[in-house]
């Protein structure tokens, strides 16, 4: 028979990198008001809940990527109608990055479809970072699987972050990937980590997978020897032509059981709200927010799937009283920006003085 876990222990918040599975489950599976108190509770622990990083991302290299993870319209093994784009000039980066900054984002994530990226095109990243840096934005990229001196070298030009999700568990991953191996998404994050560059790792949930393969997912991430500094949780894009084109479409309840999980098990972690956000309902946003979620990726478009318009972010960011992280606005002004867009109420008694 299993050990009994103790809710309040494993809602406590307490920095750990051991857990089980059945700690996991449990903490998934509380009352969903239980769950949203405690993640939120831990979430005021070590955040501000009224900031929301921002984030934009490009897509610096488009499609024909060899890899066939099943989920993604840039795979070179299926027929998305996705057109094969080079890798961008440094110069038009640089445009679009400052374009993000003017529109708010605080972090430029730069995303590239290769396996691993070859020696020249490299060296074109490396001037990408330095100039997008100079700009005075957070830096990000994924370009796929690196080796140590790459991960350096990108650590020498002042990368910020590494992207590399592990995408689902270690058991489901093999229904998902074949390219590579869990071992090679391992591996490399540890040499991401080891070039000091904070990671960026998280997943994709609603593949057809089961909800053992979620607590795996979060037992993964949060069992490294350091929890990644983001976590994004993605919600499956199904896209027409790829392998997952036809799967049912996830429950928005499981959604935020899985954000809140997350923000249990890993209190200092950015818990970034990723793919899927264009299909879920304002509420849906909002709940997210509640269960801990405090970093979005920020535009019309992430990679190649469409993303909510930032100023369809702003206007629910002002119902919510929500300020992106780094704004300089106090927490009068949100009270007093949110009281203008309450509607005024009626008088309830007759004033005489007005006859």
């Amino acid at each position: 028979m299993s050990k009994p876990v103790n809710l309040d222990i494993l809602n406590s918040g307490q920095i750990r990198n051991d857990w089980s599975l059945g700690e996991i489950e449990a903490i998934y599976n509380q009352p969903f008001n239980d769950l949203l108190f405690a993640a939120q509770t831990i979430h005021r622990q070590h955040f501000n809940p009224n900031q929301v990083q921002t984030s934009t991302l490009l897509s610096i290299k488009t499609g024909a990527c060899p890899e066939d993870c099943a989920y993604c319209p840039q795979s070179g093994h299926y027929n998305t109608g996705l057109s094969k784009e080079q890798l961008m000039a440094v110069e038009e980066v640089v445009t679009k990055a400052q374009q993000a900054k003017e529109t708010g984002a605080t972090r430029f994530c730069m995303g590239a479809a290769w396996r691993s990226p070859r020696e020249k095109d490299l060296a074109v990243v490396l001037e990408m970072v330095k100039q997008v840096k100079s700009l005075g934005l957070e830096t990000c990229v994924t370009l796929g699987m690196l080796d140590d001196d790459q991960a350096q070298q990108l650590a020498d030009a002042g990368l910020d972050y590494y992207n590399h999700n592990l995408d689902t568990s270690p058991e489901y991953y093999q229904q998902i990937i074949t390219t590579r191996t869990y071992e090679n998404r391992l591996d490399t994050l540890q040499n991401v980590r080891d070039a000091g560059i904070n990671v960026c790792s998280g997943g994709i949930i609603g593949m057809g997978e089961q909800t053992q393969d979620r607590y795996g997912l979060i037992q993964q991430l949060a069992n490294m020897p350091e929890h990644p500094q983001s976590v994004p949780i993605n919600m499956l894009v199904a896209v027409e032509g790829t392998p997952l084109g036809e799967v049912e479409k996830l429950d928005s309840i499981d959604f935020v059981r899985m954000i809140a999980t997350a923000r249990i098990v890993m209190p200092k972690s950015y818990i970034r709200l990723s793919a899927g956000r264009e299909d879920m309902n304002k509420e849906t946003q909002t709940l997210c927010y509640t269960a801990g979620a405090n970093s979005i990726f920020y535009g019309e478009k992430l990679l190649t799937t469409a993303n909510p318009e930032a100023e369809a972010d702003m206007k629910l960011f002002k119902q919510l009283g929500i300020k992106p992280e780094g704004s300089e606005a106090t927490q009068e002004e949100l009270v007093q920006e949110l009281a203008q867009e309450l509607p005024k109420k009626k008088e309830m008694f007759y004033d005489a003085t007005q006859a």
